[in-house]
């Protein structure tokens, strides 16, 4: 047996005995499993032959470590807030699209029908933000994210050039990440955490967070996706704003420093494949025109089913408004939401959005108003989620995200946040006020003595 599959089972061992346990320990493994993608590695055949089915044991095991340990759960001053709320409304929506849509015909044979997927992630998510509720638990959850895009990198670096299809990195990590434009915008995404963990760790954590930025840039460039390209420029470019004055020295430093080492990894391809992002109309590639095509037939499939066609089912219909392009995607994010879930859909996932990014906004001002020993922490996080979460709505422009998992952790990561403050404020209110006596106050009084003579 290989080394590597001893380790690997080793640590799923470890991850079933101590999720009951504690339970971050299981969300963190599935947040590893989610980017490794086990299933799909020669190393983890022996173990997958015994048909186990790792995301679904380590979200049972977490959820009863949860029960578990209930009562030392700190949700702060919400048992459920506006996020969670809005994600259950869309996942009800989604639902109710199943019902009044029409038949999804054999796509999702294989794989998870998005309703089913949909469901799966909520729970997970709800999970997350309800044990994710202080800068500790956040702070190792991030971690554990850039581990996941450091496997990516690595992973990526060792794949042989002639298993890349047509020219582009494909089939790399977990399911959510075997298109090759999917890959690239979740580790452009990753960056500004990646930068701003760099920038914020002893001389391990910078090791750590250097690696798995230069080979997550060499996994763009490798992947050749010019929406990842817009993306990581956009997340970029909003970390230097919104990150507070004082920091923002060092943000252009590293954006320097990262722009520069990424036009060493460029090569003629992806400089090649880059430049067509500006080009007019008349100069536009076949790949970026039929985008447009397919978008314009799905504002008029949106205009004639207003309620949606059903979850999973754009692929099916869009040929009925585009013949030339069946069987395609949306190559977009809210044309395929509004496709599948109807105006209603596509209404409440911008209402996420939008109240994802105005959480941001009142944490970094609430962060303002920490005591000094928080306030530098919470500050960094704030922008760099932030900042994540521009980057991937940007990448969504041209890509779907709809049922991509890691899409749904940045929306519902704002809340994580929220608890974590909200505990810290508790905390503080809770603290017995001290109040200084003066000194002569505290001298004892002197008594008269009766003295006999």
């Amino acid at each position: 047996m290989a080394i590597k599959t001893i380790i690997f089972a080793l640590g799923v061992a470890a991850s079933f005995a101590v999720a009951p346990f504690i339970p971050l320990w299981g969300l963190v493994a599935y947040v590893l499993h989610y980017n490794i993608g086990p299933e799909g590695q020669w190393w983890a055949s022996p173990i997958n032959d015994l048909g186990v089915r790792y995301s679904l044991i380590l979200a049972v095991l977490t959820a009863v470590g949860m029960l578990v340990n209930w009562n030392k759960l700190k949700f702060g001053k919400s048992l459920l807030t506006g996020q969670e709320k809005l994600l259950l409304l869309f996942l009800a929506i989604v639902w109710l699209g199943v019902f009044i849509g029409g038949k999804t015909v054999g796509r999702y044979s294989v794989v998870d029908h998005p309703s089913v997927k949909m469901t799966k992630m909520v729970v997970l998510l709800l999970m997350m933000t309800h044990l994710v509720c202080n800068y500790r638990n956040l702070n190792i959850l991030l971690w554990s994210m850039v581990l996941g895009a450091l496997f990516l990198g690595m992973e990526a670096f060792d794949t042989p050039r002639a298993a890349f299809v047509s020219g582009r990195l494909e089939t790399v990590g977990g399911p959510d990440f075997r298109e090759a434009n999917r890959l690239a915008g979740y580790l452009a995404a990753m960056m500004p955490i990646i930068g701003v963990k760099f920038l914020r760790s002893k001389w391990p954590g910078k090791i750590v967070s250097a690696t798995a930025g230069i080979l997550a840039l060499n996994t763009i460039v490798l992947c050749r996706s010019r929406s990842a390209l817009v993306g990581l420029a956009s997340g970029g470019i909003f970390l230097a704003l919104i990150v507070p004055r004082k920091y923002r020295l060092k943000i252009f430093a590293a954006l320097i420093a990262a722009l520069i080492g990424f036009t060493f990894l460029m090569d003629p391809q992806f400089i090649a494949r880059s430049k067509t992002i500006l080009r007019s109309s008349e100069d536009r590639d076949s790949s970026a025109q039929s985008r447009i095509e397919i978008w314009k037939a799905g504002i008029r499939l949106i205009k004639d089913e207003p309620l949606g066609v059903g979850p999973g089912n754009f692929t099916q219909a869009i040929g009925r408004y585009c013949p030339e392009h069946e069987n395609r995607d949306a190559h977009s994010t809210f044309i395929r939401c509004g496709g599948e879930l109807g105006v209603i859909g596509l209404g409440v996932l911008l209402v996420i959005i939008f109240n994802a990014l105005w959480m941001y906004r009142k944490l970094i001002r609430r962060a303002n108003n920490l005591p000094l020993e928080y306030r530098s922490d919470y500050q960094w996080l704030g922008s760099a989620m932030a900042a994540s979460l521009v980057s991937l709505l940007c990448f969504g422009l041209t890509g779907s995200l709809v049922y991509f998992e890691a899409y749904w952790w940045y929306l519902l990561l704002p809340v994580c946040l929220w608890r974590a403050m909200d505990n810290i404020e508790m905390s503080i209110e809770a603290k017995p006020v001290v109040t200084t006596i003066p000194d002569d106050k505290m001298k004892p009084k002197k008594t008269k003595r009766n003295v006999s003579r």
